[in-house]
């Protein structure tokens, strides 16, 4: 069964906090965030959002990043206590796959190595690692899933820093976006 929300009544007043509510929250990194040296995770300071409390958000988002190769980067989300859902992140895994490894990946026809990519479904909070190319080779991370916020509300957001620590930055790039959707 379909599900919206909020589901407006016959004659209810539209307001403009009803109609407010029916629009996706988007979360939109407004400049760029690099974490040198840390293998802390760490919630980004553009995307994250107070999660209401008994609510089901639906989400996406697309992230840009680019960091050391040796760096890589971890992703995680925090959801407030109670939560529960899952995520998934279409995106370069951390162990290139070389021309002599079997099997062989090609990314594309002028070199014949390529990335192995990751389609895990996660729980809520679980982190997955994705990996780097070196600064100044952008990658992307295309994110999607479900959040079901139990009786506490709370920060939910991405949280991330370097799988392992390196003096050169990884760094999470403006416009990079989740759009939540609450649908119940």
């Amino acid at each position: 069964m379909p599900e919206a929300y909020p589901t407006p009544l016959a004659g209810q007043r539209l307001t403009a906090s009803l109609l407010r509510s029916m629009q996706p929250l988007v979360l939109r990194k407004t400049s760029d965030t690099g974490r040198p040296a840390t293998t802390t995770t760490t919630v980004d300071p553009h995307l994250q959002f107070n999660a209401e409390a008994n609510a089901v958000y639906a989400w996406d988002g697309w992230v840009r990043y680019d960091g050391p190769t040796a760096g890589d980067l971890i992703v995680a989300f925090v959801a407030p206590t109670g939560s529960f859902g899952s995520w998934g992140g279409h995106a370069v895994g951390s162990t290139i796959v070389g021309s002599t490894s079997t099997p062989t990946l090609e990314l594309d026809t002028s070199r014949a190595n390529g990335y192995m990519v990751r389609v895990e479904s996660n729980d809520v909070t679980q982190f997955r690692t994705y990996g780097c190319l070196g600064a100044g080779n952008g990658l992307s991370i295309l994110l999607s899933g479900t959040l079901r916020v139990g009786a506490t509300a709370g920060t939910w957001g991405l949280s991330w820093a370097q799988s392992v620590s390196n003096a050169t930055a990884t760094t999470l790039f403006t416009d990079s976006y989740i759009s939540m959707q609450r649908i119940a």
